[in-house]
């Protein structure tokens, strides 16, 4: 038999099929070879690596990992390890889904896939899509439809997938059918229910990985995100280097976002982040001109501001000394810089700059959920429920025991029962509560340091420190008040303890009792000492001879005489800027750092050519983690900034303009991050930003609030205005304007007489609203003084009530839900449901067609 095989086949080749031979062989190990090169398959070139574990072979938990990786191949999976170039203590294993398994796990995830191509109400759609197209460049790319075959516009209804309709679902490759992001989706899902022992709470890759077994568990990256061939004349390599170049990439910081790009590859999750980032980003623009206007309106009426005139010529006026030891005697004109600094933040426009941010804070919100609901249907996320989320497997390993029926689903899972959740809701609510009574603690203590430090820098022997002891007091505080800010972040550890406590059923119940934890104590953390400044500050002091003090001791701090506002400027200013500083620097610059000293530690071992042949999954595991919280740190980043842009904004005009100019790196900063520098992430499916937006609406319920205060209380607007309308020269008049302020600052301050001998005493003055020494109530407060505390009252509840009814109005008119996408969403409901009927009704058609034509040919072989 060999001699003949052998015989035949030299025949084949003498007669000329060679050549054809040749090319069989090559083709066969053309593919593997490529395909072991870049790293993306098994070693037989035709399995693809849908998820990576990686573990040391010197750890000890050798046992539950060969469990652990026993029970992934009865689930089907398919696995390959591999030792690392670089170090043959770290092993890869890498995990392929066959078609069975990823249709099996799909059907149970509910995972929506394409059926029908759509024919109806594409117009909407081409104009979501065509900032899409614009973003990429001009010249038509050279796409592979085999390399990056999800990349064609998808224009299909989708339903969950099931085996029983499979004949319903387009499916022209069985390999691409699910793309990377859902295979590895359906992976993780996997791996998320497999036991590593014997008991209700040994089951998850997540455990493994807190316990040590594993050291990391990622999807890989679809290749480098670098290319020497232009994406202009040869077209993008894979979806990654596509990514970079039209959306990671420094260049293109003022082009539209790829959003519909961003979600294949990373997400829906990912992508809703961005598309609202980018959603806020684009709505700051109003508001940053708004401010700017507002602050350079007060650079341009600085010179015809009557009460800075005054206080700059108030060179006679000597003020009470604003501490007990070391502070001099001044005079109201030293304070003439600050009083000018102090107009260019509170002037005439700031009140409708408070209104219009109050109104510009619901008409984002309002317009973000039309956005939203585009998007959402955009990428099928309307009929995307919680009941379809996957329950978390540490919630099904401690309550397995006690299961009821889905009232939805029809099918048994297990539940918490509410005496145990109310209990542990208690304990979890004592534990915020006393980390947020250990923030306060930390202001009180930065209250003590200016009450003390405001006469060191008084006594200071540098003259521009002693005679700006009050500025220096503050400037050095809020610093100080930063680094305490960042070394309370420790309450993330405390926070995570008790949200596993709690034991949400749901990752994304998880998430939101985290997130809420979270920015409940960052913003009293980085809120605290701002509120103090703005409505405690200078309010409960005393008077001259009768003053407050802390621990009968140190005198209560007092403002700047020419008012508070100074003050909370500064404090606004300075956390605002060092907050966005650090938290780009963290976010870039720690892991490009780490990524950096990585490369530079492989070129020492092994050459500058050993860095280009590592395959993907070396290259990926050398990358940074992202961070376990997910989204988190983003999300938290952009809603502080929002509140500092919404909260104090009447203190502070330009901070729109500040919040503006660090999104605009934000947004190229992040997408940079997520394509180049960290490990690919799990892509994740939501249909909104979750808790977030309630945050987000309670932070524009309390700008207005703070607003109204900070205008009424904290600044000079009431004042001004009682005193041009009651007691200055056009009082009774019914006018307005600078001439009415004549006399302002005079009338603004009180007399305190301090005895020198029996028959000399000095004149001093100082900020508020006392009878002279010599009335018959010495140091009572003025009938002005009640005046202007009315004004203010009846400000507040006119401002509130007024701002209020118009973020009402505006919520009640602009509805949640375009009426055309509405109108398209019921015709593609009834649409559905009469393809199915035809494509069921053609399939019947089919199978009678066929029983006929065996039938006809059985009956003519019947004899």
């Amino acid at each position: 038999m060999s001699a003949l095989f052998y015989k035949k086949l030299f025949l084949n080749l003498w007669r000329g099929k060679l050549a054809l031979l040749i090319c069989l062989i090559f083709s066969l190990q053309e593919v593997p070879d490529k395909n072991k090169t870049n790293g993306l398959y098994f070693r037989d070139g035709k399995c693809r690596i849908d998820y990576i574990l990686v573990y040391r072979k010197s750890n000890p938990q050798t046992e539950k990992r060969e469990v652990f990786e026993r029970n992934i191949r009865a689930e089907g999976l398919q696995m390959e390890k591999e030792s690392s170039l670089t170090n043959s203590d770290i092993i890869f294993v890498k995990l392929h889904a066959p078609w069975e398994v990823l249709g099996k796990y799909a059907e149970l995830m509910n995972v929506r896939m394409p059926f029908r191509r759509k024919i109806y109400y594409l117009h909407r759609r081409y104009k979501f899509m065509n900032r899409f197209r614009g973003w990429l460049p001009r010249k038509p790319m050279k796409l592979d439809k085999e390399t990056l075959p999800d990349l064609e516009e998808n224009d299909c209804y989708t339903a969950p997938f099931s085996q029983q309709r499979i004949h319903h679902f387009i499916i022209h490759n069985k390999d691409t059918f699910f793309n990377n992001a859902t295979r590895s989706r359906i992976v993780h899902h996997i791996l998320q229910r497999v036991k590593y022992e014997e008991g209700k709470n040994k089951i998850g890759l997540n455990r493994l990985l807190s316990n040590g077994s594993y050291e990391a568990a990622f999807p890989l990256h679809e290749g480098s995100y670098r290319s020497k061939n232009s994406i202009k004349t040869h077209g993008a390599e894979n979806h990654r280097h596509l990514l970079y170049e039209c959306w990671a990439s420094w260049g293109v910081w003022y082009k539209y976002q790829p959003l519909d790009l961003v979600r294949r590859y990373f997400g829906e999750k990912i992508g809703l982040y961005f598309a609202w980032l980018g959603w806020y980003t684009g709505m700051l623009f109003p508001a940053a001109f708004i401010g700017l206007f507002v602050f350079l309106y007060g650079v341009t009426t600085l010179n015809h501001c009557q009460v800075s005139k005054e206080v700059c010529q108030a060179t006679d006026i000597i003020m009470c000394p604003i501490c007990d030891k070391y502070c001099p005697f001044m005079r109201l004109s030293d304070s003439c810089i600050y009083a000018k600094v102090t107009h260019l933040f509170d002037n005439g426009a700031t009140v409708f700059f408070a209104v219009f941010m109050a109104v510009w804070a619901t008409v984002f919100l309002e317009f973000w959920k039309r956005r939203r609901a585009v998007i959402a249907y955009d990428w099928d996320l309307i009929d995307w429920e919680e009941e379809e989320e996957e329950i978390r497997p540490q919630f099904e390993a401690k309550y397995s025991k006690k299961e009821r029926m889905n009232p939805i689903s029809g099918k048994p899972e297990p539940y918490q029962a509410f005496a145990d959740k109310c209990s542990r809701l208690i304990v979890s609510a004592s534990g915020i509560f006393f980390m947020i009574c250990v923030v306060i603690a930390a202001v009180f203590g930065i209250v003590i340091y200016r009450v003390v430090t405001v006469s060191t820098f008084a006594a200071f022997k540098w003259a521009l420190i002693r005679n700006n002891s009050q500025v220096a007091t503050t400037g050095t505080a809020v610093c100080i008040n930063f680094c305490i800010i960042m070394l309370l972040n420790l309450y993330e550890k405390v926070a995570l303890f008790l949200t596993n406590l709690e034991q949400p059923r749901t990752e994304s119940e998880w998430e939101n009792s985290f997130t809420l934890k979270m920015f409940l104590f960052q913003f009293v953390n980085l809120n605290s000492s701002t509120f103090y400044i703005a409505f405690f500050l200078g309010r409960f002091t005393g008077h001259p001879g009768a003053y407050l003090r802390l621990i009968n001791r140190w005198r209560l701090e007092e403002c700047h005489p020419s008012g508070c506002l100074i003050d909370l400027c500064m404090q606004m200013g300075i956390i605002m800027v060092l907050k966005q500083t650090w938290n780009n620097f963290m976010e870039l610059g720690y892991p490009l750092i780490q990524n950096w000293w990585t490369r530079r530690k492989l070129r020492q071992e092994y050459g500058t050519q050993g860095k280009t042949s590592f395959p993907q999954w070396e290259k990926d595991y050398n990358l940074q983690p992202m961070n376990a919280y997910g989204l988190f740190d983003e999300y938290l980043e952009m809603i502080l900034q929002f509140g500092f842009t919404t909260i104090f904004v009447a203190a502070f005009p330009l901070a729109p303009l500040l919040a503006l100019l660090n999104n605009i790196i934000e947004i190229r900063l992040d997408a940079y991050k997520f394509v180049t520098q960290w490990r690919r992430p799990l892509a994740s499916r939501a249909k909104d930003i979750g808790i977030w937006y309630g945050i987000l609406e309670g932070i524009g319920i309390l700008s207005v609030i703070t607003n109204a205060f900070v205008i009424a209380v904290t600044s000079d607007f009431i004042p001004r205005l009682v005193y041009a309308y009651k007691y200055g020269p056009c009082a009774g008049q019914g006018e307005a304007g600078q001439k009415c302020m004549v006399g302002y600052v005079n009338a603004s301050l009180s007399v305190f007489l301090r005895l020198l001998t029996r028959t000399l005493c000095l004149s001093f003055r100082y900020r508020d609203y006392r009878d002279p020494p010599h009335s018959p109530v010495p140091y009572g407060y003025t009938l002005q003084f009640w005046h202007v505390l009315a004004a203010r009252l009846a400000f507040i509840i006119v401002f509130e009530h007024l701002v209020f009814c118009i973020k009402h109005l505006i919520s009640y008119l602009i509805p949640d839900l375009p009426k055309d996408l509405r109108d398209r969403m019921r015709r593609e409901k009834y649409l559905i449901q009469e393809m199915m009927y035809e494509a069921e009704l053609e399939r019947l058609q089919k199978e009678r067609k066929e029983r006929k034509k065996n039938g006809k040919s059985y009956h003519n072989e019947w004899p």
